[in-house]
């Protein structure tokens, strides 16, 4: 039986331009986008309409099923908790990151294990509010990377994989004294443990780094998965993320490699909270500066779900080069195609009708519905 729901009476971005107006919504996808006239249907009170949001790499959900150093919480818990979190901040597609490759001593790969199960087995069971794909965070200098990436790579779930290092003098971190700053305060080091800590990471970078990138890039490539470098900072390594068939370009730490990315066709990812905060908590490129330049397609909320709606908003007020539907399209259409999602991402006839309704109070955007697939799940 054909369902049809109309949303009227809305402010309603589209691809280029912001039109007031109704959408029509049948059997889950948007079947017509009118523009002028009201219709009859629920009133939006002349809200915004925006797509609804696309998330490529959020660590959230690791927040909640390990709230504290050392302690677990049941992972069907903790994914609605994360899942409830990201569907009111407007996400309605979301890639959960999962780490492959211990670094750090804390996570291992039987807890990935547990949350990939966790977040299939809520699919299965219609549990969730937004729809949820897996990110493997691929930690290339870590001895167990390869072995851990197998026990998750084969789950349909899975369709983006990123190559990091985050090793002392690599990307993100070569500067020694940013990482000194990061993982002394983090992991509440001495000197002495911080020094030896380093000596081990860098020669776990030294023997693994390049044979992992390699071998996961390969797998990948097989298995249809979609591949994002992360942290770029030089030409170089943005040659050798194309070299590797590299689509999307994760927080570049340096304008050079942002410009070499755009240059080379790959995504410019950037992090939300970058956006709003006006800088980079660990010291590297601006992604306003980024934005100002014309190096910006994708935003992600990384570690603080609202951070994506919240910064698509303040670029369309702020950024004199970027207008709102730009800006929304950052956080919707652009990710979406990315990773080859093309039935989603835009208020247009014919693709799926994930929308939010948006109202903006002392500049900040306040979520009011949220519907996936047509369905009110926020």
């Amino acid at each position: 039986m054909t369902t049809e729901t109309t949303l009227t009476n809305a402010r309603i971005v589209l691809a280029d331009e912001i039109v007031d107006g109704s959408v029509l919504i049948r059997d889950g996808k948007i079947a017509d986008v009118s523009s002028g006239a009201t219709r009859a249907g629920e009133d939006l009170e002349g809200d915004f309409l925006i797509p609804g949001l696309v998330e490529l790499h959020t660590d959230h959900l690791e927040g909640h099923y390990s709230p504290r150093p050392k302690v677990r919480w049941n992972p069907i818990a903790a994914v609605l908790a994360h899942d409830a979190q990201v569907a009111t901040s407007g996400i309605t597609t979301v890639f959960d990151a999962l780490r492959v490759g211990d670094i750090d001593a804390g996570m291992t790969v039987a807890d990935m294990r547990k949350l990939a199960d966790a977040i299939e087995d809520s699919l299965r069971n219609d549990r969730l509010r937004a729809d949820h794909f897996i990110h493997l965070r691929c930690e290339v200098s870590a001895p167990d990377c390869r072995e851990s990436f197998e026990l998750l790579a084969g789950d349909e779930r899975v369709k983006l994989a990123s190559l990091m290092d985050h090793a002392p003098g690599q990307r993100q971190f070569a500067s020694l004294e940013a990482y000194a700053v990061y993982y002394m305060g983090k992991m509440k080091m001495s000197q002495e443990q911080f020094q030896a800590y380093c000596e081990k990471r860098m020669a776990q970078s030294a023997e693994n780094a390049a044979p992992n990138r390699a071998a996961i890039a390969a797998a990948c490539h097989e298995r249809g998965i979609v591949l994002a470098s992360h942290d770029d900072a030089t030409s170089a390594h943005v040659e050798e993320a194309i070299a590797q068939g590299i689509r999307v370009a994760e927080f570049p730490t340096t304008m050079e490699a942002a410009r070499a990315s755009k240059q080379a066709g790959l995504g410019v990812l950037m992090g939300a909270p970058n956006v709003v905060r006006g800088g980079s908590h660990s010291g590297n490129i601006s992604a306003r500066e980024l934005a100002e330049n014309g190096l910006l397609d994708i935003l992600s909320s990384d570690y603080i779900p609202f951070s994506l709606i919240q910064s698509a908003f303040f670029l369309g007020e702020a950024v004199d080069a970027i207008s709102l539907p730009q800006a929304v399209a950052m956080v919707s259409k652009t990710p979406a195609e990315a990773v080859g999602l093309t039935d989603r991402g835009a208020i247009e006839a014919g693709r799926r009708a994930d929308m939010v309704r948006v109202r903006v109070d002392e500049h900040v955007p306040v979520v009011r519905a949220v519907w996936r697939e047509g369905r009110r799940v926020a």
